[in-house]
């Protein structure tokens, strides 16, 4: 079909701009439509001259007008052309560097290129990969020889010196010692800040190889091997003490530290101790090595200052009566009026072979040793160990004794028990008071059954005993006779003072003066004298007129009361008055007899009657030491005994 009148229709975009905003009353505000260059700007921008191919450039379209509606948010650069110059300027650089690289690569001086590898055709050149592996072998040959070279002098040094190996030594000491790696260093630590020690004394120790030292002890063996075999006097150390392992401690813990406690009265020593807290045990220097040896005299050492500077602290903050004094590497504290402690801290940095140890056996006290470990090891666990809250949300520190105390109802009198504590220094000092205290009470009762031979006193002290109260029970019987009575009694030695439990029931409390036990114990033997009378009498059909513990005639006794009984015979025509005294070591005994009828008797107008005369006569006094007998109760019973043989 042929249209030969054509109409000219025009297309055109819409002359619509794009909704900028609508106001609250319908109003459309319209964007204002961009000029020539700046539509042209913004094509020029959509240009990527990195995609050259159809397929970007229409995926490139298609993501174009996905992004239409985030054009909101663009935000236009300062100069239109900005983004094309950015990139005409990055593609003009690639082209500046591939000239320059084509340009040197031209000369074959400085660069060469390689061409293209063929995958089909790939050979290399023998004598690249003859080289590459023969480098490769040296240098695993030179890593072999030098590894046999070492092992083969090692074997060689251990074979000619006898030297234990390094690395079985350090093995063996790290089972026993905390060692760490620092550096190229072996750092060993042997202070006790893992078992909650505070002190601040450094107690690290180097371990090193004790090569160079070794090999200049085996030149001058060899050298000197005739001139030194023995060592003013002492021999030579054998080889087996040679050890790798060099231990090298710090100069202020080298040397021999112990303790010296001395009980001292006006300037004489009542007893000396020496305390090394190195114990005695088996050898472990044959068993760990000679290093064994310097690192436990260098922890004795540590040890030993700490414990010292504790009760050094202790003793100035404690408020005692008669203050103590610290002075130097001495402590002095009063136990007992006039008796004084001293501990002493001795440590030698240099130990002559000549002297003899410094702590002997005869003279080390075990229980003191004990009680110092024991008391710093609670002070260890109290700094690592406190008790948690109960509740979880109470506070920190109290004991769970003192929590409970609410619940629980504690009277004031239980809250001030639970807040008392010791400190070192007084548990020490109440275990040297009690130690005093029980040495006097032994010396007493030793004395005393040494010079009183009639009662015997058998002593039966108690093993299982605390640091600071012992338990002692008296016996007093006499020989033959120890069915009839036997008088009992128990002492309980305290820190000052004594507490004596009868048989009857009766508490006495004495002082830490030993004449007061004395006396208790001579009383006490005067008591068992009269009742084994008793006893005794009553067996022998005998009757106890009268008898008095606390006879109030005659002189002043020097010690205790004098005690009388009043005995008659069964026909009533004899009586015996026996009087004993307390001496201050024996036992005084008098015995008076009695007879009737009385052979002095006349009767007068007065007392005209015979029978008065059976009252009995004057008493007269027996000779009681030449009285047949081992014992006083023995030669009463040979005068009872002569007696009713007179009588019958």
């Amino acid at each position: 079909m042929n249209f030969t009148n054509g109409v000219n229709v025009s297309v055109e975009t819409t002359c619509e701009s794009k909704i900028q905003e609508i106001a609250y009353d319908g109003t459309e505000i319209y964007e204002t439509p961009p000029t020539l260059s700046e539509t042209l700007t913004k094509c020029a921008a959509r240009i990527d001259f990195s995609k050259t191919s159809l397929e970007d450039l229409k995926k490139e379209e298609k993501a174009s007008g996905d992004e239409a509606d985030k054009d909101d948010q663009f935000q236009p650069s300062l100069w239109p052309w900005d983004s094309v110059r950015n990139k005409l300027n990055d593609a003009l650089t690639e082209v500046c560097v591939l000239s320059d690289v084509l340009a040197i690569a031209k000369d074959k001086r400085y660069l060469v290129l390689d061409p293209v590898p063929d995958p089909d055709g790939d050979e290399t050149k023998p004598i690249a990969q003859v080289y590459s592996r023969k480098k490769a072998l040296n240098q695993a040959a030179q890593i072999l020889l030098s590894g046999a070279e070492r092992l083969k002098n090692t074997h060689t040094e251990q074979r000619n010196r006898n030297v234990s190996d390094f690395h079985i030594e350090l093995l063996r000491l790290r089972q026993n010692w905390r060692l760490k790696k620092v550096s190229n260093a072996i750092i060993g630590d042997l202070s006790y800040r893992t078992a909650g020690s505070k002190y601040g004394m450094s107690g690290t120790f180097e371990v090193t190889k004790a090569e160079d030292i070794v090999e200049d002890e085996g030149a001058s063996s060899s050298t000197s091997s005739s001139s030194t075999t023995t060592n003013n006097g002492l021999p030579n150390p054998s080889p087996k003490n040679n050890s790798s392992l060099r231990v090298i401690v710090p100069a202020e813990l080298q040397g021999v530290a112990y303790f010296k406690v001395i009980t001292q009265k006006d300037q004489e020593d009542l007893c000396t101790a020496t305390v090394n807290l190195m114990g005695h045990g088996p050898n472990t220097t044959q068993q760990g090595g000679v290093w064994q040896k310097t690192i436990e005299d260098a922890q004795n050492v540590l040890f030993c200052k700490e414990l010292f500077s504790q009760l050094a602290r202790e003793a100035i903050q404690l408020q005692a009566p008669i203050p103590h004094v610290v002075i130097g590497n001495q402590i002095r504290a009063t136990l007992l009026p006039g008796i004084q402690l001293i501990i002493s801290l001795c440590h030698s940095t240099t130990v002559d072979s000549n002297q003899l140890t410094p702590v002997n056996d005869h003279d080390h006290d075990h229980v003191l040793e004990h009680s110092l470990h024991q008391l710093l090891r609670e002070v260890h666990h109290k700094n690592s160990h406190h008790p948690f809250p109960h509740p979880a949300s109470g506070p920190l520190g109290p004991s769970k004794k003192r929590m409970l105390a609410g619940p629980m109802a504690a009277d004031r009198q239980s809250l001030l028990e639970m807040t008392k504590s010791q400190t070192i220094l007084e548990q020490i000092i109440a275990q040297a008071q009690h130690i005093f205290m029980r040495k006097r009470t032994q010396y007493v009762l030793d004395t005393l059954a040494r010079d009183v031979k009639d009662p015997q006193i058998v002593s039966h002290w108690n093993a299982m005993t605390s640091p600071t109260m012992s338990c002692v029970k008296i016996n007093i019987v006499t020989h033959g006779y120890d069915t009839l009575n036997r008088t009992s009694l128990v002492i309980h030695v305290r820190e000052r003072s004594l507490k004596a439990i009868c048989r009857d029931g009766r508490v006495m409390h004495l002082s830490y003066e030993p004449q007061e036990l004395r006396d208790l114990i001579l009383c006490q033997i005067n008591s068992h004298q009269i009742s084994c009378l008793f006893n005794l009498a009553r067996l022998m059909a005998w009757q106890v007129l009268s008898n008095s513990n606390h006879l109030g005639i005659g002189k002043v006794e020097p010690l205790g009361n004098a005690s009388s009984c009043l005995l008659a015979s069964p026909n009533s025509d004899r009586m015996i008055a026996v009087q004993i005294r307390c001496t201050q070591s024996q036992m005084d005994v008098k015995v008076y007899i009695a007879k009737s009828p009385r052979q002095d008797f006349f009767p007068n107008p007065l007392v005209p009657e015979k029978f008065w005369e059976n009252l009995g006569g004057h008493f007269k006094e027996v000779r009681f030491d030449k009285i047949e007998g081992k014992s006083f109760l023995n030669k009463m019973e040979f005068l009872m005994a002569s007696l009713n043989s007179n009588s019958a």
